[in-house]
């Protein structure tokens, strides 16, 4: 009996070997039977090949695998056809399932995967290098370092193991990046002028040390000293911090000095400041990516004409306050700019000046935190933290970003602010900021989406920026309605950004579609918002090298609440706020038109309760 008891057991061990490697191959080369096996599969093929990634989200090691760590990402265009090639092929895959056999929200990922994979495949060769991938704002030379300094995790001997590994991959990575260049180049797609000037100032001040001064040998050491030093011994963290100045000396300076002489050669033939209409084809790829950043069908005109309305109606709101405070001679940015500079309205500008301005917005956030309870079902389960733009980034950062959770919880949601001058930070506008950086704006946003179970985890990462920065600056708006600007002053910082956002419609679309110059741009910020000079040229050339984008903030706030209007029309007394908060933020981040889609559904399911 226990003889044939093992005979018939070892035969079912094998059949269910044999199915589960059946189910494995399916999974892995063929059509998963599963659509959700599929989004899975998609996903993880690509991250395997994008180890800063996995790094950022940290998804493989709180399973203690942490190989990719000592790996950086490869940004040559061999890559990165790769990359456009694996997603035409796993689209292809896609679109063998049939929409109608979905509901519900497995219908929702349908049409989210749909939406955004047409959206970055349509004519992705025509558009692939129409960007300038190194400028002032990002690129390899500022974003691998603070990638290296913010989200490189050194917990143990092997974490700075890896970090070694990755400074030593420096060179490579950016011979990468070069090669990138060089085809556009070719191409006839120019960065401005600006943009390389200010990267080769960059790079300089990068280089502006020793390599065992560095900040990435400064950092390292930084983070060795979270180690016991039990687990790591005095004799073993001065040879690991050799090894990172080596690093640093033969293959981190050399990568930078690279890039360098190349820009170099480059910037005597950069020699214009002008929108994307210059570059071949530009006209037709700037609609793309208003189409892009937007999500909508919406012309350039037309944003532009509802640009000049919103500055209008926000002008006359701004007025009327600024009057009460005895401000009535000058534009409204002349008038706001005197403000800014009353001294009731400054902090120091000393570093315990700049740490008092992170102190205030980590009160700020406090404050408001405990008050969400009444206006959201959903709510992030990690905490948000405030910190200083690292200071080699500062320059030409934007005013604030925030930076998402790790998924295995061991990073808070961070609220980046750029302290350079303390002068671009007035007390009137610290709430309005903390709103949209921290709650309830992009960290309530991207935190509630990451701990969402029953999306697929492509909708817990895919970005739609009007969604993300519409909620944002909608945020901005609730906290008001809910009683947390309502002093005047901190009323008026709601209104200047509301302004700023409204003002880049009109200047995204000036420089790119209706050829306004770098300087025309910065005179109509300049009447309109109030802020100083050196933040507006910095945001001017921001939108100059990041077409489109800057439009969505305003496009994706306006839909919120046009959304929030009809849903409290149509349901009148049944309208219930934290309801709707529930369908805005309770699917993760979706282009607008199906974020239409869905509150319209939730209204119609309401009325007919």
């Amino acid at each position: 009996m226990l003889k044939k008891f093992l005979k018939w057991g070892s035969v079912s061990l094998a059949v269910l070997i044999l199915a589960g490697s059946l189910l494995f191959v399916n999974f892995w080369y063929f059509k998963p039977l599963s659509i959700d096996w599929f989004y899975s599969r998609a996903f993880l093929k690509f991250s395997l090949q994008q180890p800063e990634m996995l790094t950022s989200l940290r998804i493989l090691d709180q399973f203690g695998i942490r190989g990719h760590n000592a790996e950086l990402s490869d940004a040559s265009p061999e890559a990165n056809e790769e990359i456009l090639a694996y997603w035409r092929e796993q689209y292809e895959t896609f679109k063998r399932y049939d929409r109608s056999d979905y509901e519900g929200q497995d219908l929702l990922s349908y049409d989210v995967f749909d939406f955004f994979m047409s959206n970055q495949l349509a004519e992705a060769d025509r558009w692939r290098f129409h960007n300038f991938p190194v400028n002032q704002m990002f690129g390899v030379q500022s974003t691998l370092p603070d990638f290296m300094v913010q989200q490189h995790v050194v917990e143990d001997e092997l974490g700075a193991e890896h970090y070694i590994a990755r400074l030593n991959e420096f060179d490579e990575k950016f011979d990468g990046v070069l090669e990138g260049l060089r085809v556009r180049e070719e191409r006839g797609i120019l960065p401005p002028s600006f943009a390389v000037t200010k990267v080769i100032d960059q790079i300089e001040g990068f280089l502006d040390s020793a390599p065992d001064e560095h900040m990435l040998v400064v950092e390292f050491d930084e983070k060795m000293e979270s180690i016991d030093k039990s687990e790591l011994p005095t004799d073993r963290r001065e040879e690991l911090r050799e090894q990172a100045v080596t690093a640093v000396a033969q293959s981190v300076y050399p990568a930078y000095e690279d890039l360098l002489a190349y820009l170099r050669e480059l910037e005597p033939k950069a020699t214009s400041n002008g929108g994307v209409w210059r570059l071949p084809d530009g006209e037709a790829f700037y609609k793309q990516a208003i189409r892009q950043h937007t999500t909508t069908e919406m012309s350039a005109g037309e944003i532009h004409d509802i640009g000049l309305a919103e500055v209008e109606r926000i002008g006359r709101e701004m007025d009327a306050i600024l009057r009460a405070e005895g401000l009535t001679e000058g534009t409204i940015g002349e008038r706001v700019q005197r403000l800014s500079e009353r001294p009731d309205q400054l902090y120091p500008d000393t570093d315990e000046g700049r740490e008092q301005i992170l102190a205030e917005y980590q009160k700020i956030l406090d404050e408001i935190d405990p008050a969400m309870d009444e206006y959201f079902n959903l709510r992030p389960e990690t905490g948000v933290q405030v910190k200083r733009v690292p200071e080699f980034a500062e320059e030409t950062s934007a005013g604030a970003y925030y930076q998402r959770p790790s998924m295995d919880g061991k990073r808070q949601g961070t609220f980046f602010a750029n302290l350079r001058d303390v002068s671009e930070v007035p007390k009137f506008g610290m709430r309005t900021l903390a709103y949209h950086e921290g709650i309830p704006g992009h960290h309530f946003q991207i935190a509630i989406t990451q701990q969402l179970d029953d999306i697929p985890m492509f909708r817990r990462l895919v970005p739609f920026t009007a969604y993300s920065e519409g909620w944002a600056l909608y945020a901005e708006q609730l906290a008001r309605e809910i009683g947390f600007q309502d002093d005047p002053l901190d009323n008026l910082g709601r209104l200047q950004a509301e302004m700023f956002r409204a003002v880049r419609l009109v200047v995204d679309t000036g420089l790119h579609h209706k050829r306004w110059t770098r300087e025309e741009a910065i005179d109509y910020m300049l009447a309109n918002t109030g802020m100083g000079e050196g933040e507006v040229e910095a945001e001017i050339e921001r939108y100059l090298v990041m077409p489109g984008q800057a439009l969505a903030y305003k496009v994706g706030m306006m839909k919120i609440l046009e959304l929030r209007e009809r849903a409290r029309r149509e349901l009148g007394d049944d309208f219930s706020l934290p309801e709707f908060h529930d369908q805005i933020l309770g699917h993760g981040a979706l282009p607008l038109t199906l974020l239409e889609e869905v509150v319209d559904k939730w209204i119609e399911e309401e009325r007919s309760v």
